[in-house]
């Protein structure tokens, strides 16, 4: 069975970070193919500015166009887009302009993402992360059927200062993320 993972980065969160370095491994060694999308050239200080979230999320999507182009997501049997922050947007929005019927692994929506993301999906969120409030991402997955694990005084990296905790809460991200990746074929 062929499968893909494509893992879209957030804005200074990059694929060698613990989200979504421990996710690929993980993808990696369930058989599944990588592809990476690098984003560059991101205006500066972007968070509590819509113009400029707007703006990288333009650039993010033209990056993502240009790295997928030649990519024939019908030859895969699964499909997991793996997602981080404002990827997040991006992996729904390319997801849905093209078809491409992926499952995703959200981790730490942004809230300028809850109105895209798309089903099947999961979705990690920090109860201290301040790109959007907990009680609002609740009620946005509650109402797209979306199963939200949630790691308490997490920030948008779900990391809360300490390091043995922090490991601890990786672990249990990865192991939540193991399961749904391994999940396929869907019922």
């Amino acid at each position: 069975m062929k499968k893909l993972a494509v893992i879209f980065p957030g804005i200074g969160y990059h694929t060698d970070k613990p989200l979504l370095y421990y996710s690929k491994k993980i993808a990696s060694d369930m058989g599944y193919e990588i592809i990476e999308v690098p984003y560059k050239g991101f205006p500066k200080k972007v968070k509590g500015s819509a113009e400029k979230m707007e703006q990288v999320f333009q650039i993010a999507m033209s990056q993502t166009e240009s790295v997928l182009s030649q990519t024939e997501f019908d030859r895969y049997e699964d499909v997991l887009f793996i997602s981080k922050s404002v990827g997040t947007a991006v992996a729904a929005a390319f997801a849905k302009k093209h078809s491409i019927k992926a499952r995703h692994i959200y981790y730490t929506p942004v809230k300028e993402s809850t109105s895209v993301l798309l089903c099947p999906g999961i979705v990690f969120h920090g109860t201290k992360d301040g790109w959007v409030e907990t009680g609002y991402l609740k009620k946005v997955c509650e109402e797209k059927q979306l199963p939200l694990y949630i790691t308490e005084n997490g920030n948008h990296s779900l990391e809360n200062g300490d390091t043995l905790e922090d490991l601890r809460n990786l672990l249990e991200v990865m192991k939540q993320t193991r399961d749904y990746i391994g999940q396929f074929p869907m019922e």
